[in-house]
């Protein structure tokens, strides 16, 4: 689940983590009454939940009413990567001397949580790490120990190289970890942490992304949650039992064991084809479970063929099939849709969709090259 700039402002704050003075705004009279009457300089910032809104045109400074008037009236309502601007952060500007990034994430490699810092904040940090990797710092973090002062000042002095600075900034770092491991966050950064002329570290922007399979712990945090078209659907595929990730390709997966899933998109990408989703089933003998997942494929305009690839252990086929022609009476199926069922009671299952319109393959490579040229 992610959060917008601002939420994670509010969390940053509560944990002591030095943030601008700051207001979220809906409309543009509420962004003048941020604003105020006396001439200072701000940055209005588009909140949306994607990257590159400076870029896009979605963060702008303003350095009188007239200016902080205009930039709202140009964000606000303004689409950014197909998502509609609602929302904009009223931040004081902050004289910046120099910029830092710094973050903490899963990192599966040492099953550990991983620090990441640079000196090169402010860019996007895969850029950095793609073209000047040796200007990121890297910490494994024993989890039985958590972030330690000495490692905390360790990376503070190679960034900042002055004892005082280093102090602070070490302070930061600790709140921030503590921050990520006591919110159950899969991602929490500083991009740009700012040292000012004045010697002060202010985070004037903050992303925080949270583990799903913890948000039970954190009610208050759920209740941020906004989901778009596509986590909706996913969000409604958890309810319903089953795994759902939308991406963008035009053949539509429907399996059963995220193993399978897994294989079955790789299939199809090796016989240059494009899935238009990651869709577990699950291990059960349930029907409904089809006619939910067919109505959830068929929801992606995008899907221009459906293929099911099911691999009878728990889950029979002939169920599945069941579930199929269920489905094929209740839904107005547009598109072409490939079936292949291989293991238990696989021959009723192959039997009673014979009585359907849809194709059969008998290999799961099969179907993958029946399903890519109905696609084509």
């Amino acid at each position: 689940m992610k959060i917008h700039e601002y939420q994670a402002k509010e969390i940053f704050n509560k944990y002591g983590i030095p943030i601008p003075g700051t207001a979220v705004c809906s409309t543009v009279e509420e962004v003048l009454a941020a604003y105020g009457e006396s001439p200072r300089t701000v940055a209005i910032k588009a909140q949306v939940h994607v990257g590159g809104r400076g870029k896009a045109g979605g963060v702008k400074l303003a350095k009188t009413r007239e200016e902080a008037l205009s930039a709202a009236s140009k964000i606000l309502g303004m689409e950014i990567k197909g998502l509609v601007v609602e929302k904009v952060l009223v931040d004081d500007a902050v004289k910046i001397e120099s910029e830092f990034y710094i973050g903490f994430t899963n990192d599966r490699n040492t099953k550990s949580v991983m620090m990441m810092a640079s000196a090169e904040g402010g860019v996007e940090i895969e850029e950095v790490a793609k073209n000047f990797p040796e200007k990121i710092i890297k910490l494994p973090i024993d989890p039985r120990f958590g972030l330690m002062d000495f490692q905390a000042r360790d990376v503070a002095m190679k960034l900042f190289g002055d004892i005082k600075t280093t102090r602070r900034a070490a302070t930061i770092f600790k709140k921030l970890y503590r921050c990520y491991v006591e919110m159950d966050s899969s991602l929490t950064e500083i991009n740009p942490l700012v040292l000012t002329p004045d010697g002060e570290l202010i985070a004037i922007d903050a992303k925080m992304n949270f583990d799903d399979n913890a948000l039970f712990r954190h009610p208050e945090i759920e209740a941020m949650r906004e989901t778009t078209a596509d986590e909706a659907k996913e969000i409604d595929a958890k309810n319903k039992g089953l795994s759902y990730i939308k991406l963008d390709g035009e053949i539509g997966c429907m399996v059963n064991g995220a193993g399978l899933a897994m294989a079955t998109m790789d299939m199809i990408k090796l016989y240059g084809g494009n899935p238009a989703n990651f869709l577990d089933i699950g291990g059960s003998s349930n029907p409904q479970k089809v006619v939910d997942a067919m109505n959830i494929l068929l929801s992606d305009d995008n899907v221009k063929v459906v293929m099911i690839n099911i691999f009878g252990g728990i889950t029979r086929c002939d169920d599945v099939a069941r579930g199929l022609v269920e489905a094929m009476g209740k839904i107005d199926i547009t598109v072409p849709v490939v079936a292949r069922l291989s293991g238990t009671n696989s021959e009723e299952g192959i039997k009673i969709l014979s009585e359907c319109d849809l194709i059969t393959a008998g290999s799961m490579s099969e179907a993958a090259k029946k399903a890519i040229a109905l696609a084509g």
